[in-house]
């Protein structure tokens, strides 16, 4: 097995895995069918030798979910629709991209500044004034996880995620990658997306919190150009822990992500595990094949 660690996401009726060169996104019909998509990953970023620099892998990481993974659920959307002709990219895609962005940056970094304002002038330490806001953005976090959990197609994408991660799962154990093997795995993975997401969270608390009171538009424009660096240091926390699990302290520290997948993931049945089984195997074929061809 490679060393290389396989990730991805699950998306409607689906599951995407982004490999070492390629990636597929495998997705069931209205008719029962997989529908498989698989894609080199051509673009400079995954190709590039920056791509493994510390740091720098981490912005490629949040583009990587930003644009791929949004790509591949409108893919899904279509696929999941019984849609003849699939568009897999082009404006709306790109649109969809941008909308998506300024929405979470708007909510989750920028909504709790404005929030605290409201109470500023009640709070007379800038450190505390940060560590609220801090607090708020946590906790709207936590609250957006939770509520959308109750959606029933939502229910249905946690339940690809636990599909996803279980396929994951056995393939780094060296189990055979059948449903019924599959199945016996956790739904949980400490190099989900959900974690490094909470990572950003608790972050973005302790570096936004020794930045005192600025003006208002430099505390605004702190927060907008912290993002990405909050989103390296978060990869690289991920990265580190996931390698060094085995260490009890960092087990210890990898419980709050692992037990927030419990909202992220359901248990998955035996034809969403095909669907993620399926994925997988495409990617793992496509960059065997890659291999020879280099």
């Amino acid at each position: 097995m490679s060393e290389f660690h396989y990730g991805g996401q699950a998306v409607i009726e689906g599951v995407m895995i982004r490999g070492q060169k390629n990636m597929a996104v495998a997705v069931r019909d209205p008719a029962g069918k997989i529908v498989v998509h698989t894609e080199p990953l051509t673009a400079g970023i995954y190709t590039s030798p920056i791509s493994k620099w510390p740091l720098v892998r981490g912005l490629i990481m949040l583009w990587d979910t930003l644009v791929l993974g949004i790509r591949t659920l409108m893919f899904s959307a279509d696929v999941a629709l019984g849609e003849e002709e699939v568009e897999f990219s082009g404006p709306i895609a790109w649109g969809t991209i941008a909308i998506s962005l300024i929405a979470a940056v708007t909510i989750f970094f920028l909504g709790p500044l404005f929030l605290v304002g409201v109470i500023d002038r009640f709070i007379t330490s800038s450190l505390l004034s940060n560590i609220i806001e801090g607090l708020i953005r946590l906790a709207l976090f936590l609250a957006y996880v939770f509520a959308i959990g109750f959606i029933p197609d939502i229910k249905r994408v946690f339940a690809y995620h636990g599909a996803e991660h279980k396929t994951i799962n056995a393939y780094e154990g060296g189990a055979s990658l059948e449903p019924a093997v599959v199945s016996t795995y956790a739904t949980a993975h400490s190099r989900c997306g959900t974690a490094f997401l909470l990572m950003v969270v608790f972050m973005a608390v302790l570096i936004f919190a020794f930045l005192g009171r600025p003006p208002l538009l430099l505390r605004v424009l702190s927060r907008l150009l912290l993002i990405p660096v909050i989103a390296a240091l978060a990869y690289e926390y991920v990265k580190f822990s996931a390698a060094h699990a085995n260490n009890p302290l960092i087990n210890l520290i990898l419980k709050p992500g692992l037990a927030l997948q419990r909202l992220t993931t359901r248990e998955p049945d035996e034809m969403m595990l095909e669907v993620a089984i399926t994925a997988l195997e495409r990617v793992l074929a496509a960059d065997e094949a890659t291999k020879t061809t280099d």
